[in-house]
């Protein structure tokens, strides 16, 4: 990698952090951006990280049930997807016995290496036994649990992903036992990237209590027969059954095997990004607001509203960046909970794809569905395929392109076991779309399917980028305690200089190319 792969030199990096005065908050920052009308780099992420890292922000020690999936001894869950500065999140916290805890809240983010800053400790605080809910219409699991704690975000936390660390305070000869809460601060600034966790796909995979998922219904694995709320806690990480082993992950979704190494790494360069879920994107107000807007890791469950959204991103110049896989697969309608929240309840409505033989085939095999998105390919450049998941290497066919820039790859060259466990193939007829790599997938070393990933040109000097895996991320960092994942007898090698230096090529051209 050259000596100024980072958009931020080092020497500039640590010039403005000397320079930046703890008298100046995060939130003027953000406020003087908006007023301006720019972005804020070399201020507000860089300022973010350089402050005191936690030494401890993992959890320590995790006891799941004898099904493998809930902390019954310490679970709980969030009021809201994401919430602004000025909002408040309530947390609902159940212990199995009743017992007091307290709450760690960081932020993740680089913060030299360590992975999160402590934002703000709570407690000692109460917890009961609280329900475990009888299965409702569509086996629905929605929790309607007392608030624990109320957390009002102070208007200096920056955007990003926060993560809660729950700790029981045991009785004397007791263990103690721990779980994860999660949420985002999202905010309204003129951003270079917009991170979008795929929260909608973390929850659609839950099983809690016990096995509970959109794939758990008796009447079959893909329909449209299960609702899942919210309003419950995330079990261990969904995926543990064959691609991540990480009983460290309770509580927090996917977010940690597949989309922090994004993050961290976004922010171990200074780059400018504000983060949001997937609720946040129902209509494509904040995203107009930023340079590049990046999908990541597992990001298969959209309400139609949010393809729309990104559409019209795309045509008013933002950059779409899909660093993901199995990405835009199926349909999944928001509604209210019980208790009026919106956005709390989704279920599998039908199908993206439009015509699509594999729109067509799903319907056919797993419908009725009520509802049949868009041809996904026309947004994405790749489409989903049948079978849509196996391992294979990342494999170069055009070197000579610009993404490419200072890897010094060549024809055939591949990364290893960067595709998977699900991949993006069959690219769309759209002018100006190249296929700028391409290979097998195998599940297991059977059922071969063609995979591609694809870039073509936007109408306004922007561009969209199909990385055509959710491994990619996995070749940008690994934070501490990261679990590498695998899936099908084949899996990423971790950290890879060249989808580092890809990963720049693509966010240099896209800040460069359109101005918020």
């Amino acid at each position: 990698m050259s000596d100024d792969s980072s958009p931020v030199p080092r020497r500039a990096f640590l010039k403005g952090t000397l320079a930046t005065t703890m008298l100046t908050t995060t939130a003027e920052l953000a406020r003087t951006a908006y007023a301006e009308g720019k972005s804020t780099a070399a201020s507000l992420i860089q300022q973010e990280n350089a402050r005191p890292g936690a030494d401890d922000w993992q959890l320590t020690r995790v006891r799941v049930d004898g099904d493998g999936f809930r902390s019954p001894w310490i679970e709980g869950y969030c009021s809201r997807q994401s919430v602004s500065a000025g909002e408040s999140v309530d947390v609902m916290v159940s212990c199995n016995p009743a017992r007091t805890f307290r709450l760690e809240l960081f932020r993740m983010g680089y913060y030299g290496g360590k992975g999160a800053r402590l934002v703000k400790s709570y407690g000692p605080l109460e917890a009961t036994t609280q329900p475990t809910p009888k299965p409702g219409e569509k086996n629905l699991h929605e929790c309607r649990w007392q608030p624990s704690l109320t957390i009002d975000i102070p208007e200096d936390w920056l955007s990003g992903v926060y993560i809660g660390r729950l700790t029981t305070i045991p009785k004397e000869g007791e263990a103690y036992w721990q779980s994860h809460i999660v949420f985002v601060v999202r905010d309204n600034r003129p951003a270079d990237i917009l991170f979008q966790v795929s929260d909608n796909t973390w929850q659609a995979y839950n099983r809690w209590p016990n096995n509970y998922s959109i794939y758990t219904h008796p009447k079959g694995v893909q329909g449209p027969w299960a609702d899942v709320s919210f309003d419950r806690p995330y079990a261990r990480e969904a995926q543990h059954n064959g691609v991540v082993d990480d009983p460290r992950t309770v509580g927090s979704g996917e977010f940690l095997p597949f989309e922090f190494p994004l993050a961290y790494w976004l922010e171990q360069h200074g780059y400018d990004v504000s983060y949001c879920s997937n609720s946040d994107m129902l209509t494509p107000e904040r995203g107009l607001k930023c340079k590049a807007f990046i999908s990541v890791g597992h990001d298969e469950y959209w309400d139609i509203r949010q393809f729309y959204s990104v559409q019209k991103m795309r045509d008013e110049g933002v950059n779409l960046l899909f660093l993901s896989g199995n990405t835009i697969c199926w349909v999944t309608p928001f509604r209210e909970s019980s208790r009026g929240t919106p956005n709390r309840i989704i279920f599998r409505g039908g199908p993206y794809g439009g015509e699509q033989s594999h729109a067509v085939t799903r319907h056919e095999e797993h419908g009725p569905f009520p509802h049949r998105g868009p041809d996904e390919g026309l947004l994405m450049g790749a489409r989903n395929v049948r079978p849509v998941n196996g391992g294979g290497d990342w494999t170069i066919t055009k070197p000579d392109h610009w993404i490419f820039a200072g890897t010094g790859v060549k024809q055939g060259d591949s990364i290893p076991g960067l595709v998977g466990w699900e991949y993006h193939g069959n690219p769309a007829e759209i002018d100006g779309l190249e296929v700028v790599a391409g290979g097998t997938a195998w599940q297991g070393g059977v059922n071969p399917q063609n995979w591609t990933a694809t870039i073509y040109p936007g109408p306004k000097g922007n561009y969209v980028f199909n990385a055509a895996t959710i491994f990619w991320a996995q070749g940008l960092s690994a934070p501490p305690g990261h679990v590498l994942p695998w899936s099908h007898w084949s899996r990423p090698h971790g950290p890879d200089v060249r989808v580092q230096q890809m990963t720049h090529n693509l966010l240099r051209r896209a800040i460069q190319s359109k101005t918020a």
